[in-house]
C-alpha cells in the first residue's frame, strides 16, 4: 500500500512532465547553434494568449518557410515540450520556423468534452486561437501555406488530431503521438480537404489505451477516444488511401528497450497524402528516443528503436499540401 500511496504521489507531483514534456537540458554545443525562441502574447478575446517561437538559426528570407506546431501535453509547458522534442535543433539544421502554443491551464480544448481537463471544462476557444496565432506568424515571416504541420503529445496529441479534421485547410499534416481521436469527433469526422498524418503510440501506454476507450488516470475519468489504429483508418479512408496497408518491421536498434516497431502505410491518397501508424509494440506514454520521465511503472517503457522528431519531420518534409483552402 505504502508503495503504491508513493507512486500516487510521485504522478501528481510530476503533472506538469507528463506525456513526453520533461526538462530534459541540451549540451553546450546544442546551445551555441540555437537560433533563437522567444515568447510571445496574442490578445485573444478577452485574454491574452501565449506561445513560444523558434527562429532558426539559418533561414532564407527570400523563400517561404514550413511552420511547425508542437503542442505540449496535459499539465505540461511550451519550454518543456521544446525541450523533450528538441524540434527547434532540428528546425536550426533544416530551416523552418516552430511554434509551442501554451494551453489555458496548461491543457488544451481537443473535444472530448471533459470537466476534469481546465480548457475543456471552460470550453476553451483553442481552434481559433490557433488560426490567430498562425495569422500573427505570418505577419512577422512570410509562412509557407502549404507547409503548416501539427503535432502534440498526449492532450496534445489529441489537439493535433483536431486540427487534422477542423482546420484540414490549414494543415498540410499532423502527427499526434500518444492520443487518440476524441471520441465526440467521430461521428463529426468528415474533414473537406485531405490531411497527411503520421500517428505513433505504444501498445503498452497505461494513461491512453492503443485500443481506445476510456482515459482513466487513478479514477479520474479523462473522457473516451477512439484506438490507434481506428483513428489512423478514419483518415486513410477520409484521404482515400489504398484500403490495406504496406506494413514493415522497423530494425530493432536497441534490443534492451522491451519495445518493437510496426509501421503501417496507408498510400496514394487524394492529392499525394499517405496515412502512416508507427505501432510500437510494448512502448507506453513516451515519445520515442526522448526520455523516461517518470518510472516505467507509471508510464510504461521508452523506445529507442525509432526517433520520433526525427522522422516526424522527415514526414512533414515530403508532405505539404497540393491544395488550395477555401
Amino acid at each position: 500500500m505504502k508503495q503504491k500511496i508513493r507512486a500516487v504521489m510521485l504522478l501528481l507531483a510530476s503533472l506538469p512532465f507528463l506525456a513526453g514534456t520533461g526538462c530534459s537540458t541540451y549540451s553546450q554545443e546544442e546551445k551555441e547553434s540555437f537560433g533563437r525562441t522567444q515568447v510571445h502574447t496574442l490578445k485573444f478575446g478577452e485574454i491574452n494568449r501565449s506561445y513560444y517561437l523558434h527562429v532558426p538559426a539559418k533561414m532564407d528570407i527570400s523563400r517561404s518557410i514550413p511552420l511547425l506546431l508542437a503542442f505540449h501535453g496535459g499539465g505540461g509547458t511550451p519550454a518543456y515540450i521544446e525541450r523533450e522534442s528538441k524540434f527547434s535543433l532540428i528546425s536550426d539544421r533544416e530551416g523552418f520556423l516552430v511554434a509551442y502554443p501554451e494551453g489555458i491551464r496548461k491543457s488544451w480544448n481537443d473535444g472530448r468534452k471533459i470537466n476534469a481537463i481546465p480548457a475543456q471544462k471552460e470550453n476553451v476557444d483553442d481552434i481559433n486561437f490557433i488560426v490567430a496565432m498562425i495569422d500573427e506568424i505570418s505577419k512577422s515571416y512570410k509562412v509557407d501555406e502549404k507547409r503548416i504541420f501539427a503535432t502534440g503529445i498526449s492532450n496534445g496529441g489529441m489537439f493535433s488530431y483536431s486540427m487534422g479534421i477542423r482546420l484540414p485547410e490549414k494543415f498540410a499534416a499532423i502527427a499526434p503521438v500518444a492520443g487518440g481521436i476524441p471520441e465526440p469527433l467521430k461521428d463529426s469526422f468528415n474533414p473537406e480537404h485531405p490531411v497527411s498524418a503520421i500517428i505513433i503510440n505504444g501498445t503498452d501506454d497505461p494513461l491512453v489505451p492503443y485500443t481506445g476507450g476510456e482515459i482513466s488516470i487513478f479514477r479520474s475519468k479523462r473522457g473516451r477516444i477512439l484506438g490507434a489504429e481506428e483513428s489512423t483508418r478514419k483518415f486513410a479512408e477520409n484521404d482515400r488511401c489504398t484500403p490495406t496497408p504496406v506494413i514493415v518491421d522497423i530494425a530493432d536498434k536497441d534490443p534492451n528497450d522491451g519495445c518493437k516497431v510496426k509501421k503501417y502505410s496507408y498510400g496514394k491518397g487524394k492529392d499525394g497524402t499517405e496515412v502512416v501508424l508507427y505501432r510500437i509494440e510494448g512502448g507506453g506514454h513516451t515519445w520515442p528516443d526522448g526520455r523516461q520521465y517518470l518510472p516505467e511503472m507509471l508510464i510504461g517503457k521508452l523506445c529507442h528503436d525509432i526517433n520520433a522528431s526525427e522522422i516526424i519531420w522527415e514526414f512533414f518534409k515530403n508532405h505539404p499540401k497540393k491544395t488550395e483552402g477555401p
